[in-house]
């Protein structure tokens, strides 16, 4: 047990929003498509911006849409953002600007704050998702949220041809969000600096990179990363579904 009481620690959440929307064939990025008169982006904010437990959020995002990003907030009312800054050359990048602006200027104890690290376009998201991140980041110092594999898993060579089966039970797809100890997501990042590693796929991946032991926390298949229009359609219709049941 890393952190011993809600006194010594503060939960940030890094919201990154990079996208540009050429995956979805759109000219409006991804984040800012509207389900039920609302942008993507504002649809994950709220549900970090009414939690109890986050103390506050950080947006990194193209630097063109900055402004843009800043007005939703006001429009919407959300009062738990600190700042709208701009995203670096890479995903890796965007994420080392929002760490170093926690890191820095935020975050009076490093050593215990937590950091949740979650994609913008990943907006079905549930408080306990959340507080199970923030329980297991706390006993084991990080936590990455994890699906089941619901399909078959194999794996291929060079050229397509199937090598093995692989057992889906021991699968797991990696989501959002990815959470850790502020000061060790900081200094893995200053590792991959002076490496001049900076594409690396997510901060699980260079956490593990630099001999993080790594824990998860399941959560459900429907905590869908929005990329596609397939995407899109998708968390309309769970959107739709969960709205008339009162869930959402």
């Amino acid at each position: 047990m890393r952190i011993i009481n809600r006194e010594n620690y503060m939960n940030y959440v890094l919201i990154f929003a990079g996208g540009v929307g050429s995956r979805m064939g759109s000219k409006t990025p991804k984040q800012f498509l509207q389900v039920d008169d609302r942008p993507i982006i504002i649809h994950t904010i709220e549900k970090f911006n009414s939690h109890s437990l986050i103390d506050g959020i950080i947006i990194v995002c193209k630097k063109e849409y900055i402004n843009y990003c800043k007005s939703l907030i006001n429009k919407f009312k959300i009062n738990k953002v600190y700042d709208v800054i701009c995203g670096g050359t890479t995903g890796q990048m965007s994420i080392y600007n929002g760490i170093e602006f926690l890191y820095k200027s935020i975050s009076k104890n490093p050593n215990t704050d937590i950091v949740l690290i979650h994609d913008g376009v990943r907006p079905i998201i549930n408080k306990y998702l959340i507080n199970k991140s923030i329980e297991c980041t706390i006993k084991n110092g990080n936590s990455i949220a994890v699906s089941k594999a619901i399909e078959t898993i194999i794996k291929v060579d060079s050229h397509g041809n199937l090598i093995e089966t692989v057992d889906r039970s021991m699968c797991r797809n990696a989501k959002a969000p990815q959470c850790f100890i502020l000061k060790d997501i900081w200094e893995a990042h200053q590792k991959a600096l002076s490496d001049n590693k900076r594409d690396m796929t997510d901060s699980a991946t260079l956490m593990s990179e630099y001999g993080y032991k790594l824990f998860t926390t399941e959560c459900n298949a429907e905590n869908i990363k929005i990329t596609t229009p397939v995407d899109y359609y998708m968390f309309r219709g769970m959107y739709e579904a969960m709205k008339n049941a009162e869930e959402f």
